[in-house]
Parts: structure tokens; sequence; C-alpha cells
């Protein structure tokens, strides 16, 4: 940044800042180690429980007795996909109502109301009878799944240091992965109980359905006792909350040169917003019902006609577009079938190369939590699409060739493939997509921004639900060649027009998306003159200085 105005203020005071934060990776981690907790309750607690929902349901669709209990609502192919895929329905238009409810009842009693949403689904299924249970509990988990996929990692952006956000927000694929590999487990010991057969036990499908109630009464209980937002709290007027929040989460005192420029910054920001609604909508400022509806009414419309925050829609959406079109719910959701289509006709065996699934997938995440920080988004992002559409091709060309008749070596290598692929999403588009969706909003719009990104992810999650047993059974070798195609396209996407974003605040992405460019005379003058009323401008005059960084030990002593 240069020049006067917010530069002279703002832009110095985040160098200042720069230099007094701590390190990335495992360093920064333990730094940070109340926050980083507070980050693993919430992922494992919420995502755990929001994405074993896909990982048990995979399992269940091939087990014997479920399939006699729910009949052609398994068998036939169009209605499995929408037995599969309503769950995602449902997630979609949960995330869109959440982005109204992170802003009104707060990140975290958003949560609380995702997961009393959730529990009521799981009861519904859990208790089935037929088909039209299985359909509505599973829409209305959906809702849960939907709000919850997007309140927590606002959560955990919104409490992370920037240094380790990438890292922090992360958590929520690891969970993820987590829940995946554990219920495949789940799957294929409870596929056991009274048979595989004819005499198997209702308990086979009803137990691992019913076991995602646990983690989910956790959750709802726990994060009621942790903190809110820093930056939710500057949004509602609670600003010395806030400053507890931020003191409490970086083991810092209040008056910590680090604590006070994060939340002057955070101020500033929220400040700017405000003056700028109040100058543009001056007929909307009395706080009554209808004037906060149309306010938030020109947020949404916002989104569209602001260059800027238009820019930022379409990476969120097309980010969350190419994810799904990797084809990794695909295989999620259908991978004893697919295992099975590749050669291992044995409902065990395909139930565990499923888990392998499961298992690669938890470990391959481990590396984007520690080092996304020190490596950036985009190298990541852009790796592990080219790997997965590799991975696509190759497993394309080995079933045109042997798809009426597998060698066993030819099937075992088709299986590693995906195993592979497995690999290149867990470190990947797993995590990294959620990332960038968390990171890139301002605070007047955070909520409803990441609503329509992850709106995007089930939207898409619903279709690929829908159309990939159509497509196995009529594409056949051309199905991986379909996801392919998109998974090289998403890598493409990303290295030529997505920002990388490691290392800045939430305050700092205005600049990354052009803002900067976009800024009137006006704005700039506004944005000086509350840096100077706040006090951000003292910071400022040390921007330049060459105080060392806080190093672990400037932390510990703290404790």
């Amino acid at each position: 940044m240069a020049g006067g105005g917010e530069a002279g203020y703002i832009g110095n005071a985040a160098d200042r800042r720069r230099q007094l934060q701590g390190k990335s990776g495992w360093v920064g981690l333990l730094n940070n180690r109340r926050v980083f907790a507070i980050a693993v309750f919430a992922s494992l607690g919420g995502l755990c429980v929001e994405f074993r929902v896909t990982g048990v349901f995979s399992g269940v669709l091939t087990m014997r007795n479920f399939g006699d209990r729910m009949g052609d609502a398994v068998s036939n192919r169009n209605r499995q996909g929408w037995l599969v895929s309503i769950l995602e329905l449902g997630a979609w238009f949960g995330v869109l109502c959440t982005g109204y409810l992170v802003d009104k009842l707060s990140r975290k009693y958003a949560i609380v109301f995702a997961v009393v949403v959730f529990c009521v689904g799981v009861i519904v299924q859990t208790t089935a009878q037929g088909p039209s249970s299985i359909y509505g509990g599973r829409f209305v988990t959906g809702l849960g799944v939907g709000s919850l996929s997007m309140s927590v990692p606002v959560l955990n952006a919104e409490l992370s240091p920037p240094e380790v956000r990438g890292s922090l927000v992360a958590l929520q694929q690891l969970a993820i992965t987590f829940g995946i590999m554990i219920s495949f487990w789940i799957d294929y010991g409870t596929n056991f109980i009274g048979g595989t057969g004819a005499t198997q036990s209702e308990a086979a499908w009803r137990l691992p359905i019913a076991l995602q109630l646990v983690p989910a009464i956790i959750l709802g209980v726990g994060i009621i006792f942790m903190p809110h937002s820093p930056r939710w709290l500057v949004n509602q007027g609670r600003d010395e909350e806030a400053l507890r929040v931020l003191s409490s989460t970086r083991k810092l005192p209040v008056e910590h040169e680090l604590i006070q420029i994060e939340f002057l910054e955070v101020k500033a920001q929220h400040l700017f917003e405000v003056e700028t609604s109040a100058a543009k909508y001056p007929q909307y400022q009395d706080g009554s019902w209808k004037s906060n509806f149309l306010l938030g009414f020109y947020d949404y419309l916002s989104l569209i006609t602001h260059k800027s925050l238009f820019f930022r829609v379409a990476t969120s959406t097309l980010t969350m577009f190419f994810q799904q079109w990797t084809g990794v719910n695909a295989i999620l959701y259908y991978a004893p079938q697919i295992f099975s289509a590749l050669g291992l006709t044995s409902n065990t065996t395909s139930l565990l190369a499923t888990g392998v699934v499961g298992i690669v997938m938890h470990i391959a995440t481990y590396p984007a939590v520690i080092w996304v920080d020190n490596i950036g988004r985009k190298p990541v992002l852009v790796s592990g699409a080219f790997l997965m559409a590799a991975c696509h091709l190759i497993v394309a060309v080995l079933t045109g060739l042997y798809q009426d008749s597998w060698p066993q070596s030819a099937g075992w290598a088709a299986c590693a493939l995906v195993w592979l692929f497995a690999i290149g999403f867990g470190y990947s588009w797993g995590p990294c997509a959620w990332i960038l969706v968390a990171e890139i909003w301002p605070l007047s719009v955070r909520g409803k921004g990441i609503s329509i990104g992850a709106s995007s992810n089930w939207m898409n999650n619903f279709i690929v639900g829908q159309v990939t047993p159509t497509m196995l059974q009529h594409l056949r070798f051309g199905t991986f060649i379909f996801f392919g195609v998109f998974s090289f396209l998403g890598g493409l996407f990303i290295l030529l027009f997505v920002p990388e974003t490691k290392g800045l605040t939430l305050e700092e992405m205005d600049e990354v998306f052009g803002d900067e460019a976009g800024t009137s005379a006006r704005d700039l003058e506004r944005q000086a003159e509350i840096a100077r009323r706040i006090g951000l401008e003292k910071y400022a005059k040390k921007g330049g200085s060459e105080s060392p960084a806080v190093h672990e030990h400037d932390f510990n002593e703290k404790e």
C-alpha cells in the first residue's frame, strides 16, 4: 500500500502487527493453544457429526436388511440417487438461511440451533419404518448439516490469528475425514450384526445412524461455554467483550500492542462499513425492523452490484463448484459400488477398500493443517487438482480396457488410484476450499457471503449425488473422464484467477480483492479519519520500525 489516507495509518499498523505476530505451522498452533483447542472442539464436534452422515450412508446403502426394508428406494438407481442427495438439498436450504442466523443469533448460538435440527433428523432416520421417513429425516438432517458447514468455519476464522487461520479452518476438513474414516469402519463392523444375508439385523443400519447423536449432543452443550467471535462482538457494539476474547484466546494482556492493533483494525473496518452505509442509506438508520430488513436486502444486492464483492462471490461459488465436480462425493457415496465395478466383487472386500479411502484421506489432511499457512492456498489447490485429474483419467483408461473382465492386478491398480485420488483431495481441495470461502469477506456481509459460497457446495453436492448412479450405469469409464476434466479445469481456475490470501488478516482482504483501486477519495478520507479517531495512528507510526517479532517465549511468559 502506498500514499496517504488509509495507507498512512491502517496499512502501516498492519505492518507493525506483522512484526509482532507469531509463526505459522506447529509453532504457531502451540503458541495459540487456547484458540487451537476451541477450533478443535468446534470442528470435531460439529463437522465430524456433519460428515458422518455421508460416510455412514454409503455403507448403509449396501446392507441387505436396509435394502429389504426400503425396497425400490435402494434397488432403483434413480430413487437411490434421491435417497442419497436429498440431504444435500436440505443442506443447501439450511446454509442459505444461516447467512442471516450467524449475524442475528451469533456464530456460536447458530451452531446450537443447527445441532438441534440435526438431532431431530437423525432420530427420524433411526426410527424409520419406510423410505418416506428416510427421505424426510435426511432432509431435516441436511438443514442442520448445511448450517454447521458454514457456522463452524466462520467462528474458527474469526477467532484465529492470521498466521494460523488456514490451519485452524482446515481442522474442519480434518474432522470431516476423521468422521468419514470412522463411519466406514463402523459400517463394516455393524454389517455383520445378525449375518450379512437374509438374517442380517436391523441394528446393522440403525445403530450407525443413531451413533451420530453422540458428538452432536457434545457439541451442542459444549459450544455454549465457548467464547463469541470477537468480530461479531464488535459488530454488535460489545467492544469490551471483544477485547477480552482477543486477550484470552491469544493469552496476552488487553493492553498488549498486538491485541490493541488487531482490535482496532476490526473496529476500523466495522466503523467504515457502518458510516458508509449511513451515508448511502440515511433513510434506513432508525433501527426499525423494516429498516434492518432493507439494509440486509441491500447487503445481498451489493454482492452482485459491487465489483470487488462480486469477484468474491464468483471466487467462492466457483471454488465450491469445482470442489464437488472433482467427483469426491461420488466416490464417498458410492465407493462400494465403484469398487465392485472395478473388479472387487465381494461386498466385504469392497467395504474394506472403501474404508481405506477414509484412512488415506484423513492422513493426507494433516499436512494441510500444519503447512497451509506456510505454503499458501494456491499451490496446494492447484497441485491437488492436477493430481486428482491424473488419477481419474488413468482409472478411466483401465476401466475402458477391462470393464467387462477385470484381471485382479488391474482391479487393485485402479483401486490404488482411487486411494491416491483421496490423498490428493485430502490435502488440497478438502480443507483449502473451505479456508478460502471463510476468509475472503468483509465483516458487514461475511455471514451472507459465506452462505452463498457454501450453498454452491451443497447444490453441486446434491447434483453429483443425483447423477452419479446414472453416470456409472451408462457412461461407465466416461464417468472418470468427466470428473477428471473438471478437476483439471478447477486447477486452472485457481491458478489463473484466484489471489493468494495466506498471512493476511480478514480486514486486509479488501486490498487483495481490488477494493483499493475502486476506493473514492471520500472513502479514503473517511478511512483515515476513523484511523485517527480510534487511535490506530499511534501504531501506524511504528509500522516502519525494525521492532523484532514476538517469539515463542514472549507468548509463554504471559501464561
